[in-house]
């Protein structure tokens, strides 16, 4: 059965969009000062790299996690290039890990980010029709 996801978005004044979440939250999306916004807010190509941020980690995460990996921090930078003609879509993103811990393994962090790429991350398999998706990483040692 396919997953049904709701939201609802509502002018807030300028070019601001308060949104409401089918799961009960509630964020503000805005264009840049400069652009027709005042920055109020992400604005919503952000977003794409936040969701990809978001599901990449959770995804890698929980298989470190089950593969008994001790894993103390963990922080995802994404960098995303976009066309210069309209509609501007990404076309070259890279996320990079940054993983701190303990004897973290890392053909265990290659085979996460393979699987995460590969089959649980429904970001990146929507993201990778229009961008090519690099994935890097990097362990940092902590006693």
């Amino acid at each position: 059965m396919a997953k049904h996801m709701d939201i609802n978005a509502r002018l807030a004044g300028g070019m601001r969009f308060d949104i409401a979440t089918g799961s009960g939250y509630t964020l503000r999306l805005d264009m840049a000062a400069g652009e027709g916004g005042e920055g109020a807010g992400p604005q919503p190509m952000e977003m794409l790299l936040v969701g990809l941020a978001g599901c990449a980690g959770m995804s890698n995460l929980l298989i470190l996690r089950k593969r008994k990996q001790d894993v103390r921090d963990y922080e995802i930078r994404v960098h995303g290039e976009r066309a210069e003609a309209h509609p501007q879509v990404f076309t070259e993103i890279t996320v990079e890990h940054v993983i701190t811990g303990r004897q973290i393994k890392p053909a265990v962090v290659e085979h996460a980010m393979l699987l995460t790429k590969q089959k649980y991350c429904a970001a990146s398999a929507m993201l990778e029709k229009a961008a090519r998706i690099s994935h890097i990483y990097k362990i940092v040692e902590v006693e």
